[in-house]
C-alpha cells in the first residue's frame, strides 16, 4: 500500500468519525459560491507575511485549501465562463471579453442553471458572469438569465468618484478609464456604502429570506465581489493596515526578461515608468482592497452561522485568476506565468472534507462544477463536464491530475504596436515541478521553468541541453491534453 493510499484511508476514517458525531441534515446541501475579482494568493492562509485576511483564513480552517489551483484563462470573461460551464476556453470559444458563451453554445447547462433545474433557489449578487469593471458595475453585464431566480446588481460610492482616482497614466494622457490601468483611491469616511458592502448586505438578505428552514427549498447563492479589480478603492482604514514604508516592491533581477519570449511579456502602458512610490502605492491599495473584501466575506459567513445554515452549506471561495504585482516587470494579468494563472481556492463541505486540511494536488477551476454536483448528489449534464471531482482526489479515491492547463492570447501587443496584427495564442501546462509554455505552437517562443530550483521563473530552461528530455516529455503531455479537448 502506497503512502498516498494510507493517507487516503486515514483521511476517510477521520471523516467517518467526524460524521458519526454529526446529525445528517434532511435537506440537500445549500451552496454559497464566492467569486472574487483579480485576487491572487497573497493571503494569510497561503502564507503571505503581510496581507491580513482573518476571515478567509478562518474559512480555510473550516475546509480544504488548494495550494495549486489554476485558472484556464487569466482574464475575467474567459475564466468565469470556463468555470461555470465546466468546459475549456477552446471549447466554449470565449477567448476575449466580448463573446457571450450562449452565442456559441446555446444549449450548454451552466452550474447554477443545473442547480435551478433540480429544484434549488438560485440567486446572483454582483459579478459572477462577466461584467466590465468599473463601467458595468450596477448592470447585468454578460449575465445568463436562465441561471437565476433572482439577481442583484449592487452599485456603491466607489463607482462615483472617478475624478478623485489616482492613476499611473500621465495627466495629459488620462481619460479617466480605469478597467485595465493601475489606479487606486483611499476613500475617507463617507455616508454611502461601497459596492462590495452593498453586495454583502444583499447576500445576507437573500440568506434570510430564502432560509430552507422557512422555504423548504435549498439554495445556490453566487456572490461576486468586485475588488481587488482596478481601480483599487477601499475605505482609508484598510490602507492604514499597510504603511508604505513597510511595502517592498518586487525587484526584477538582471536578465529576467531577456530569457523570455516577447509574446510572454504582457506589458501595459506606463508600467515600466512607475516610480518606487507609485509601486508602493499600487501594492498598498491592492492589499487594502483584499482586506476590505475579507471583512465583507466575514459578514456573510457570520450570517450563515447566525441563521443556522453553516452545518448544511457548502462554500466555495475562488478568484477568476491571479495577479502579478511586479514579478517580471508585469503588474496585472493576461500572461501565463504562475502569479497570473494560480488562484486561491477553498472548499468548505461539512462532514465531507477534513477542516483545516490542505491539498497540493494540481487543480483546475473546471473541477469546481463536478465537485459541487457530487456534494449535492446531482447528475452531470451528459457529455459536458471536463473537470474532475475534487472530493475523490482529496479523499484518495482517484489519482490527482498530472498537469493543469491554462491558455491566453499574447497581450504583448499592448505596448508593441507591430504585434497587433499577429494574434498569438499561448498554451501553458503546469506539472508538479515544471511549467511548459509555447506561443503559436512554439513559433513565437517556448518556456520551461523548474519550480523546485526556480520558484520565481527567473531562468527559462527551454534551450538548456540538460533539460531537453523533460522538455520533450512535457511538450508531449501538452499535445495530448490539447488533442483531448478538441
Amino acid at each position: 500500500m502506497t503512502k498516498r493510499h494510507i493517507a487516503g484511508t486515514c483521511y476517510l476514517l477521520a471523516l467517518c468519525l467526524q460524521a458519526a458525531c454529526t446529525p445528517v441534515a434532511e435537506l440537500p446541501p445549500n451552496v454559497l459560491m464566492i467569486i472574487v475579482d483579480d485576487m491572487n494568493t497573497n493571503l494569510g492562509s497561503y502564507g503571505h507575511p503581510v496581507v491580513q485576511t482573518p476571515n478567509i483564513d478562518k474559512l480555510a480552517s473550516q475546509g480544504v485549501l488548494f495550494t495549486h489551483a489554476y485558472a484556464q484563462y487569466p482574464q475575467c470573461n474567459q475564466s468565469r465562463v470556463s468555470l461555470l460551464t465546466g468546459l475549456y476556453p477552446d471549447q466554449t470559444q470565449v477567448l476575449s471579453l466580448k463573446e457571450h458563451f450562449r452565442d456559441e453554445l446555446p444549449d450548454v447547462v451552466t452550474l447554477p442553471q443545473l442547480f435551478r433545474n433540480n429544484g434549488y433557489f438560485t440567486a446572483r449578487v454582483g459579478k459572477v458572469f462577466h461584467q466590465g469593471v468599473p463601467n458595468e458595475i450596477g448592470s447585468d453585464g454578460m449575465d445568463d438569465p436562465v441561471s437565476w431566480d433572482e439577481v442583484v446588481n449592487p452599485r456603491g460610492i466607489d463607482v462615483e468618484v472617478d475624478e478623485q482616482i489616482i492613476s499611473i497614466v500621465p495627466p495629459e494622457k488620462d481619460k479617466r478609464s480605469f478597467g485595465g490601468t493601475l489606479s487606486w483611491l483611499s476613500l475617507a469616511g463617507t455616508d454611502r456604502q461601497h459596492t462590495d458592502e452593498i453586495g454583502a448586505d444583499e447576500a445576507i438578505r437573500l440568506l434570510e429570506e430564502n432560509n430552507p428552514q422557512k422555504t423548504g427549498k435549498p439554495f445556490f447563492l453566487a456572490l461576486g465581489f468586485y475588488r481587488p479589480h482596478t481601480p483599487f478603492i477601499a475605505p482609508e482604514a484598510y490602507f492604514d493596515l499597510y504603511p508604505l514604508e513597510q511595502i517592498q516592491p518586487v525587484e526584477v533581477p538582471p536578465g529576467d526578461r531577456e530569457n523570455k519570449p516577447v509574446a510572454a511579456l504582457a506589458d501595459r502602458k506606463y508600467q515600466a515608468d512607475m516610480t518606487d512610490l507609485q509601486k508602493r502605492q499600487a501594492i498598498q491599495a491592492y492589499y487594502a482592497s483584499i482586506s476590505f473584501v475579507d471583512v465583507q466575506l466575514g459578514r456573510v459567513t457570520a450570517a450563515l452561522d447566525r441563521l443556522g445554515l453553516a452545518d448544511n452549506t457548502v462554500i466555495v471561495f475562488v478568484s477568476d485568476h491571479g495577479y502579478q504585482l511586479g514579478l517580471h516587470g508585469l503588474w496585472q494579468k493576461r500572461d501565463l506565468f504562475e502569479n497570473s494563472t494560480r488562484t486561491p481556492l477553498i472548499l468548505v463541505a461539512p462532514h465531507q472534507v477534513l477542516p483545516g486540511s490542505k491539498s497540493s494536488d494540481l487543480t483546475e477551476l473546471i473541477d469546481i462544477y463536478p465537485t459541487l454536483l457530487s456534494l449535492a448528489g446531482l447528475d452531470s449534464p451528459a457529455g459536458q463536464l471536463q473537470g474532475n471531482n475534487l472530493l475523490a482526489i482529496v479523499n484518495g479515491q482517484r489519482p490527482p491530475r498530472e498537469a493543469a492547463l491554462s491558455q491566453s492570447w499574447s497581450a504583448a501587443y499592448l505596448t508593441r504596436p507591430k504585434m497587433r496584427d499577429k494574434p498569438i495564442m499561448g498554451y501553458s501546462i503546469r506539472t508538479g515541478q515544471f511549467r511548459y509554455t509555447e506561443w503559436a505552437g512554439g513559433k513565437e517562443g517556448v518556456e520551461l521553468y523548474n519550480y523546485d530550483l526556480d520558484p520565481v521563473e527567473f531562468r527559462n530552461l527551454a534551450a538548456d541541453k540538460d533539460y531537453q528530455n523533460q522538455l520533450e516529455s512535457i511538450k508531449s503531455l501538452l499535445a495530448e491534453k490539447l488533442q483531448a479537448i478538441q
